[in-house]
């Protein structure tokens, strides 16, 4: 993976525009923040589950440093946008109370190939969330980063994939098998690690709930999309469990998943 293109200083912050700002986006950018922040320990569990090699190990520690290079961008937007927010200590906050395992000796997916499918699907969700934030982000400075992160997940996309293509010469896990691991995956965007964040950096005076937050985060994320994001997700989630990304039944599928998305959102905010 080559080296990232840009850094904060090519950011053009001197364009700020507080008019502009959103106050239910900076919510979720903070927890953005924290979450693209915690990409270094990520790359120490992908370091176990691949120790002997050494390529991917390499290409896996880029990635990471450039996941935190998103959280401090978003988190130095955030803090224009909201100077209340503390970031060092939300993220601390986040880091004590959403921890993974680091050092499984084996691939919580079953098998490498697994992995490295889960790892696209996670590049696929993230690329078209930003991309989504990007297009509807009024203020410039915001829609630059997001823009930037956008094309750095899809690149990151591309990286997994090329390692996926590699490792199924040796691991024949199969459609079904990959398709499951996305399908699992994808469901896992739900689980604690989004909810945490969102109490973390927004909600913290308050005793956690993952029902709460996690229904607080996925009504403003929801919100974010638009059907053409929706329909490349889903054909780069097809792609990586093996299937044909240009399917018929990808654009049915993509408007029956926007429509679950636009109610997901419509209801949470209903039940807040």
């Amino acid at each position: 993976m080559a080296v990232s293109h840009w850094n904060l200083d090519d950011i053009p912050w001197q364009a700020f525009d507080r008019t502009k700002v959103d106050p239910e986006l900076v919510k979720i950018i903070k927890a953005a923040s924290l979450v693209e922040y915690n990409g270094g320990i990520y790359a120490d569990y992908l370091c176990n589950v691949f120790p002997d090699d050494a390529a991917f190990q390499s290409a896996a520690k880029l990635w990471a440093r450039e996941e935190v290079q998103h959280g401090a961008a978003l988190a130095k937007w955030a803090s224009l946008a909201d100077e209340s927010f503390d970031f060092d200590a939300s993220f601390q906050r986040f880091r004590d109370g959403y921890q993974i395992t680091v050092d499984a000796p084996q691939s919580v997916r079953g098998s490498r190939s697994g992995e490295l499918v889960a790892r696209c699907i996670v590049e696929v969700g993230t690329s078209s969330y930003y991309a989504s934030i990007a297009s509807i982000a009024e203020e410039p400075v915001l829609k630059a980063i997001c823009r930037n992160i956008a094309a750095d997940e899809l690149r990151h996309y591309k990286l997994f994939y090329t390692h996926l293509k590699r490792y199924l010469e040796h691991e024949q896990i199969g459609r079904w098998r990959r398709l499951a691991v996305a399908v699992s995956r994808v469901g896992e965007s739900e689980d604690d690690e989004l909810a945490y964040a969102f109490y973390a950096a927004n909600e913290h005076q308050r005793p956690y709930c993952r029902k709460l937050h996690g229904r607080a985060y996925m009504k403003r994320a929801y919100a974010c999309y638009q059907l053409g994001h929706v329909r490349r997700a889903v054909s780069m989630t097809f792609k990586a469990a093996g299937l044909n990304p240009q399917n018929p039944v990808t654009g049915p599928l993509s408007r029956l998943l926007f429509g679950f998305m636009q109610l997901r959102s419509r209801w949470t905010a209903a039940g807040a």
